[in-house]
């Protein structure tokens, strides 16, 4: 890709970006959301036209009118925010506008076995062909999509953020499955917002800036420091800040609290002034516990205790002071076709609502978060993903809570909005006014080790006690969650 430029409106998302990846490569593509990569990554793809700049495939012009010209070419991408069709089988979606055929019928044993292969090659046999993929988990679902661009034959396979959702074995398989694809000649890129994974997994790696190509070279030997500058533009502060913190009343207590299907078994107390992890493997049962604790999902038995309200609906729990945020950002976090301000607003509206007086009760949140927009009436749809999640997050701020539930509340963003929530974070719980709680459920462990006091492991739906987070480490915490420990 040479001098690629391309514009929406007054905004210049790409300036003149040059990306060569070789066969056998695998490229990891890094920066801010915003930087330009996934526009970059669009136009590979062919989902997105160019305004400058020319693209060679095998040393052979290469300029695709949409995602499917694109596919035949042999350049596939898998976006962060899924796109598969919900009430179709797992074998239609891997085969979905490349479809096989047989006098003129749809060869359905043929998709089925070489989604089999597929399915075996990614190291999940036990996923059905057969199985609506509504019906699989997040993960399962990523499964799917990914094998849906190794069934096209691609021969330049795009990863935008593929292991955000992915349990720590189905990534490690994702990796070793990129190996061998690299083995093979195939060309890889790779978004990733995990720095750690972009060093161990690349050859070979690019930052964009602004729109801009700002460094590139080879990862090996590349500390992580110099590349979250060049995401920046400046020298990164401390990662996780922390500033003194002093446990106050109990906000949330929950005893021997039991859901439909998980948890089967948690108790945890959450003060004023400080942050507690919830730690576990996809699967644990952490995420159920979080939605059962907000009157999300049923409860079977146990309490469940928010500033001693005992009415269990979401709507009461946001009257008592607790919002959560939700792990499924584009299903349940966010409204996409209301504005900025609206889903900023959505749970403290007054009884008069104005242009004007959005803007102005939206500006502060807006400007703590650091949240990149055009206007607080622009579509949150519109958003890159990490600005969608600051807003998913800002509006708590704006209703003022005292107790935060956060599900995953940095997946799939930046160094830099991470930065921005932890920050926020840290000063709710040690604002001298009415300090809040926190608790967060995370499957990044130097996080939940960076910014939280207490750290709770779930494992199998059993939550275990909580120790101190500086009492533990990495390694303690993926033992007890993987039961090596046992």
């Amino acid at each position: 890709m040479r001098g690629i430029g391309k514009r929406f409106g007054a905004t210049e998302a790409l300036a003149a970006v040059d990306l060569s990846v070789a066969s056998g490569e695998i490229h990891a593509l890094l920066g801010q959301n915003g930087a330009g990569k996934s526009t970059l990554m669009k136009i590979l793809s062919g989902a997105l036209v160019p305004d400058a700049g020319s693209i060679e495939l095998d040393g052979q012009p290469y300029r695709p009118r949409n995602p499917l010209e694109g596919r035949r070419a042999g350049v596939a991408m898998i976006y962060q925010e899924l796109s598969l069709v919900p009430h179709l089988s797992v074998a239609e979606n891997v085969f979905l506008g490349v479809e096989p055929t047989r006098r003129g019928l749809l060869d359905r044993v043929l998709m089925r076995q070489r989604t089999r292969e597929v399915l075996a090659e990614l190291g999940s046999p036990d996923v059905d062909p057969d199985a609506r993929v509504d019906a699989l988990p997040i993960a399962g679902r990523q499964i799917v999509e990914i094998a849906r661009a190794l069934a096209a034959g691609c021969r330049v396979l795009v990863l935008d953020e593929p292991t955000s959702s992915l349990p720590r074995p189905d990534a490690d398989r994702l990796f070793a499955t990129m190996r061998r694809l690299a083995g093979q000649g195939q060309a890889i890129v790779y978004i990733t917002h995990f720095l750690e994974e972009a060093l161990a997994a690349g050859d070979r790696y690019s930052v964009l800036r602004d729109g801009r190509l700002v460094e590139s070279g080879a990862t090996a030997g590349v500390p992580p420091e110099r590349i979250v500058t060049a995401m920046v533009g400046r020298a990164g502060s401390e990662a996780y800040p922390r500033s003194p913190r002093q446990a106050g009343e109990a906000l949330l207590a929950i005893d021997n609290l039991a859901g439909l299907t998980r948890p089967n078994d948690a108790s945890l107390t959450v003060h004023r002034g400080e942050v507690v992890g919830i730690f576990g493997l996809v699967g644990s049962g952490r995420t159920e516990l979080i939605r059962a604790i907000f009157g999300l999902d049923p409860v079977l038995r146990g309490d469940v205790r928010v500033m001693g309200l005992g009415e269990a609906a979401p709507t009461a729990r946001w009257r008592s002071g607790a919002g959560m945020v939700s792990e499924d950002r584009k299903g349940e976090g966010l409204a996409v076709g209301l504005s900025v301000a609206d889903n900023l607003m959505l749970t403290a509206f007054g009884p008069w609502v104005t242009a004007a007086g959005q803007r102005a009760a939206s500006g502060p949140v807006i400007g703590e978060l650091g949240i990149r927009l055009a206007d607080p009436l622009q579509p949150v749809g519109q958003l890159s993903g990490g600005n969608q999640q600051k807003v998913a997050f800002g509006r708590l701020l704006h209703h003022d809570v005292d107790l935060l539930l956060l599900d995953e509340p940095t997946r799939g963003i930046d160094v830099a909005s991470k930065a921005a929530i932890y920050r926020t974070i840290d000063r709710l719980v040690t604002r001298a006014d009415r300090p809040c709680g926190v608790l967060i459920v995370g499957s990044y462990l130097p996080e939940l080790l960076g910014i939280c006091d207490r750290i709770a492991v779930m494992r199998r739906g059993t939550l275990a006690p909580p120790v101190g987070a500086a009492e533990t480490s990495e390694h303690a915490l993926l033992l007890a969650a993987s039961g090596g420990g046992n």
